[in-house]
């Protein structure tokens, strides 16, 4: 038996996290694809099957409206905040990044810059606003380095040999990287808290299962895994 899951990056960490255990348990597998909430929802509407999907509150609330997923198994995993992040290899002091002032300098002086794409994730299209805010979505444009979700643009720049690259995406995503540092969050003129939130597909092969992923994700046996990757628990 096989649960299939559409969720944010920003998930991977939980739903990776309590795998082996509910596989075992529950003699299943958990067939996870982990990409920009967008792209995900986007499957969604498309047709591609799914039993669980978790993207930000918005965009489940979307799928609600649409009939895609059932309204009654709407539920929270957490707040995530947007964080900036630089390759484990860098050694203090780290750029300061307190005011969007800071940012703008930090910004500036980073020979590349690692993002989730800037269209359809959560983290990438806030911090194209964010540059655009600071005025240098065209002054650093040649700087930018995006990639399909915030996963892989964190562990893209940790291969980059150069320590002063600078990137962001959800907090979530830099702290299961083993090859970068979280160093701070977005400034709080410039802060984004995204709500995650799971939903059980209507069209789910396995709604009872299903349920069973969802309780625990949301619930005491994920707590401390959630709370270690960076998630702010809403009480």
């Amino acid at each position: 038996m096989k649960i299939i899951v559409l969720s944010g990056g920003a998930a991977a960490g939980v739903v990776r996290g309590i795998q082996d255990d509910f596989e075992t348990k529950y003699n299943c597998q958990i067939d996870g694809t982990f990409s920009a909430v967008g792209a995900m929802r986007d499957l969604v509407l498309n047709g591609n099957p799914c039993d669980l999907v978790i993207l930000s509150k918005t965009l489940v609330q979307e799928l609600v409206s649409s009939g895609h997923v059932i309204e009654n198994s709407v539920r929270s995993l957490g707040i995530v905040p947007t964080g900036i992040a630089v390759p484990r290899s860098r050694k203090i002091p780290f750029p300061k990044i307190e005011s969007a002032e800071d940012l703008k300098t930090a910004f500036r002086s980073a020979p590349a810059l690692y993002f989730p794409d800037m269209e359809k994730s959560t983290a990438g299209i806030h911090f194209m606003k964010v540059l655009q805010q600071l005025g240098l979505d065209q002054e650093l444009a040649n700087r930018f380095k995006t990639f399909p979700n915030g996963a892989t643009a964190m562990s893209e720049m940790s291969n980059n040999p150069d320590s002063n690259v600078m990137g962001g995406t959800q907090t979530t995503e830099i702290n299961i990287c083993p090859g970068v540092q979280l160093i701070g969050l977005l400034p709080k003129a410039l802060e984004l808290n995204t709500d995650y939130t799971l939903a059980i597909c209507r069209n789910s092969q396995n709604p009872e299962l299903t349920l069973k992923l969802a309780n625990i994700l949301i619930g005491q046996e994920s707590l401390a895994i959630r709370q270690k990757i960076g998630y702010l628990i809403k009480n």
